[in-house]
């Protein structure tokens, strides 16, 4: 049976798990690639699967795929089969349960923890085209190509034990209304998340109330917000969903550092604060489901852990 986000989410807060492909590199592996953490889901699993266990450990209420990247498309693209490119994309969502179960036997059982939340990463079209374009939006196709796209992954990852998608780093409004339709169609839940590029807009320029707006209406739609978005950011964008949304807000953006797609580095400072002194700031703006993208840590999630549960 599988477990619930309102479940999860009983006691109105939620610990999100950090970056998956900031530690599988202090591992060693070689991201720079095309399919970026998905191709580790081929080349080595078990490193996925320990990535997902140390969050649990940091604190973690819910672990995310390793399906940012993993498309049907894109494996094919690499000359797997389309059999073997779903394999490997349900294998995201088996190495993320297989994780939650070795962590809740050895540990979590006994900490006095909730059992954790199962999300799959439903990441835009822009990430599969390897082209930094999910932090632009703009695409060159219509919204029936762009729901195409995106419903045959989003099935195998809800048939596969998925207990939420986790619709992230959406630059586009009609690319997160694509995502929500189909949800609606295949009866699955989600979160919405946008990247940002200022404390009022998301990637292409749309106001993010807007979009908070837009969202209100799909009971699919479990939470909203953002993230793979500057920190310095969040606290407005907060404000503006508060503003029109009841939903509960989601907010996991990047460390501080500002990343170029173009070269595919990262360069800058933190500004002086700790990961837990944002996240002390984001709680008391109304998110209450926190987490770190990019160049996040495990470290980073038990700082988020430590806030959040310090609160009524």
């Amino acid at each position: 049976m599988k477990n619930t986000f309102d479940n999860v989410y009983k006691n109105g807060k939620m610990v999100i798990d950090g970056a998956l492909a900031t530690q599988l590199e202090a591992m060693g592996c070689d991201l720079n690639d095309e399919l970026w953490s998905a191709k580790i889901l081929f080349e080595n699993p078990e490193l996925i699967k320990k990535v997902h266990i140390n969050y649990f450990k940091a604190g973690a209420d819910c672990g995310i795929s390793a399906s940012y990247q993993a498309t049907v498309e894109g494996y094919m693209k690499r000359g797997f089969s389309e059999k073997e490119a779903e394999m490997l994309i349900r294998r995201s969502v088996d190495t993320l349960i297989d994780a939650r179960k070795q962590w809740w036997q050895d540990e979590g059982k006994d900490s006095g923890r909730v059992y954790p939340l199962v999300a799959a990463s439903v990441g835009p079209y822009g990430a599969y085209l390897a082209d930094g374009s999910e932090y632009r939006g703009g695409y060159s196709i219509t919204d029936a190509e762009l729901k195409e796209f995106h419903k045959k992954r989003m099935e195998i990852l809800w048939d596969e034990g998925a207990e939420i998608l986790a619709v992230e780093t959406i630059p586009s409004l009609r690319e997160a209304l694509a995502c929500a339709q189909i949800c609606e169609e295949i009866g699955a839940e989600c979160w919405i998340s946008f990247s940002c590029k200022n404390s009022t807009e998301i990637c292409e320029g749309t106001k993010i109330a807007e979009c908070a707006k837009a969202l209100e209406t799909f009971d699919c739609v479990k939470a909203v917000g953002l993230n793979c978005t500057a920190p310095h950011f969040v606290e407005g964008l907060i404000i503006e969903i508060k503003g029109v949304s009841k939903k509960p807000v989601i907010v996991y953006p990047n460390s501080g550092e500002e990343y170029n797609p173009v070269t595919k580095t990262w360069h800058g400072g933190k500004g002086g604060m700790t990961y837990g002194m944002w996240a002390e700031k984001w709680y008391k703006a109304g998110a209450t489901l926190i987490g770190g993208c990019c160049r996040t840590t495990p470290e980073n999630i038990r700082e988020v852990y430590d806030v959040i549960n310090s609160k009524k």
